[in-house]
């Protein structure tokens, strides 16, 4: 059975569907997407399939099963590339792809990708933290300058 590669981009997994979708490719997608979104803790999904020409409901609903698991994951799904014709086919089958988000192509789908996540978390060192006081006198970072301000000598 063939396999749709699924290719990391930082916290990002990408998937471009290059071959025909049958209903076993798809199911088999399906359970290797939801794996490395979990092992790989991902926090996006982009699906390209520029290169369908024809979708049908079973290959509708399961791009819609994947974006549901994908959320339930904890990961933003985003698809890109639809032709109109899938679109079509889509709409008149009845088929809204509830929470999956689209784009033109994979750029803009990055960037939607990138413009769902909210900001990074960023663990503060107990000096860092908001209100903590800064000794004048204490020792430089490694590579760093004593003090708060650094001063230039010439």
């Amino acid at each position: 059975m063939e396999r749709i590669p699924i290719l990391r981009m930082g916290e990002f997994l990408l998937v471009t569907i290059q071959v025909d979708m049958h209903d076993r490719t798809a199911l088999a997608l399906q359970d290797d997407l939801t794996s490395r979104i979990a092992d790989s803790g991902a926090r996006g999904v982009l699906i390209d399939i520029s290169s369908l020409d024809i979708v049908d409901s079973f290959i509708g609903r399961m791009l819609a099963n994947i974006a549901a698991m994908a959320r339930v994951l904890d990961a933003a799904t985003v698809v890109t590339g639809m032709r109109p014709a899938v679109a079509i086919t889509l709409v008149e089958l009845g088929l809204e792809l509830p929470g999956v988000r689209t784009a033109l192509n994979v750029e803009k789908g990055m960037a939607l990708l990138r413009r769902a996540l909210p900001p990074a978390e960023v663990e503060l060192d107990e000096d860092d933290a908001p209100g903590a006081a800064h000794a004048p006198d204490a020792a430089p970072p490694p590579g760093g300058t004593k003090g708060a301000h650094a001063r230039r000598e010439d």
